[in-house]
């Protein structure tokens, strides 16, 4: 699906957050954007306090939907975060500021009798609830999320893998999903191979606002220690599709038809500061334990997490001139130019 919102000439313009770490023309085009916040089954019956772009949200269950909103109370400036649901309504921990699911403010246990000012009302955003993840947008009510064609197919089996925090910027670390060159050198303890290192061609596509690119080569997709049963010389296919401005599917083809696919999302905590999410969908090893699944996985993003928190400089440079460039980084070159596009400065972004 489209993953590019509706910008105007010159948007809305919202205020910044305290103590913002991005650029404002950047933090502007990125709060148009949707993002996932929180793993779905985190939030329970419990307030979850969480940070997107600088911007400090509370997740929690209202009438069975989440509900995203400022983790504000606006009396006293407390985080509701620390608070509790009662009734279906969250709580102040500090003066008992009661507010239901719309952010409407409902009591307030010290004046009980007296009208309640309109003032008193969170700020409450849009929330899909989607591959068990929490989306939500700061200033887009039309819905942007990428497709995940497995999750809704009977066929696979879904799994959401653990939040998994970046000290480091979403920009780079998407750019090291669709990094196809690193595998040899940076995966080597999970499925890398060091005498497998040649990148064979490929080509980057455009559709509408997201871009394609198909990457076949000899490289397993099996861990070390697997059972392989892919004959020699078996050409694994790796279709990349890339949504901006941080989420990415890669579908990989395994043997017997088998598809395992990976929706890559990189949420901005701040401009250098990365919450990844990442849903897995695959027809295939229905029956294996999940926990050897999330263990390979995690697995796999701490070796990208050492190199991506290393980088220099931290955020991913939008200018072409800034880094050197080889033919396998086809696909990073026009996510560049892709975000360029959507606005973000090309020698600054997340």
């Amino acid at each position: 699906m489209s993953m590019n919102p509706q910008l105007s000439a010159e948007p809305a313009q919202i205020q910044l957050p305290r103590d913002c770490t991005f650029t404002p023309n950047d933090w502007q085009v990125l709060s148009q954007y949707w993002f996932p916040v929180a793993i779905a089954s985190d939030i329970a019956d419990k307030p979850v306090g969480v940070t997107l772009l600088d911007v400090k949200l509370v997740c929690y269950r209202s009438h069975g939907k989440v509900i995203v909103a400022r983790d504000l109370c606006f009396h006293r400036g407390a985080p509701l975060s620390k608070g509790w649901v009662e009734n279906e309504e969250i709580v102040c921990p500090y003066h008992g500021f009661r507010y239901n699911c719309e952010g409407t403010c409902t009591s307030v246990p010290a004046h009980p009798n007296t009208k309640i000012s309109p003032k008193l009302k969170l700020i409450v955003y849009p929330t899909v609830e989607r591959y068990g993840l929490i989306w939500t947008s700061l200033s887009s009510t039309s819905e942007q999320i990428p497709d995940l064609p497995g999750w809704d197919d009977p066929d696979f089996i879904n799994i959401t893998l653990p939040s998994f925090d970046i000290a480091g910027s979403a920009g780079r670390q998407m750019e090291g999903f669709l990094d196809v060159s690193h595998f040899a050198y940076v995966h080597i303890e999970t499925f890398g191979d060091r005498n497998n290192t040649e990148v064979p061609q490929y080509k980057v596509k455009r559709e509408g606002d997201q871009l394609i690119a198909d990457y076949w080569s000899t490289v397993s997709n099996y861990g070390k220690g697997q059972e392989n049963i892919a004959e020699e010389g078996f050409m694994w296919l790796r279709a990349f599709r890339v949504f901006p401005p941080f989420a990415a599917s890669l579908t990989v083809h395994f043997p017997n038809d088998g598809k395992l696919m990976i929706l890559n999302c990189a949420s901005p905590v701040s401009a250098r500061y990365t919450r990844l999410f990442c849903p897995i969908s695959r027809n295939f090893d229905k029956n294996a334990p999940v926990e050897d699944t999330i263990k390979f996985n995690l697995q796999v993003f701490q070796e990208d997490r050492d190199m991506v928190e290393a980088q220099t400089p931290e955020d991913l440079p939008l200018d072409l001139q800034a880094e050197a460039h080889i033919p396998a980084d086809r696909t990073s070159i026009a996510y560049r130019q892709l975000l360029s596009e959507i606005g973000l400065g090309r020698s600054y972004t997340s």
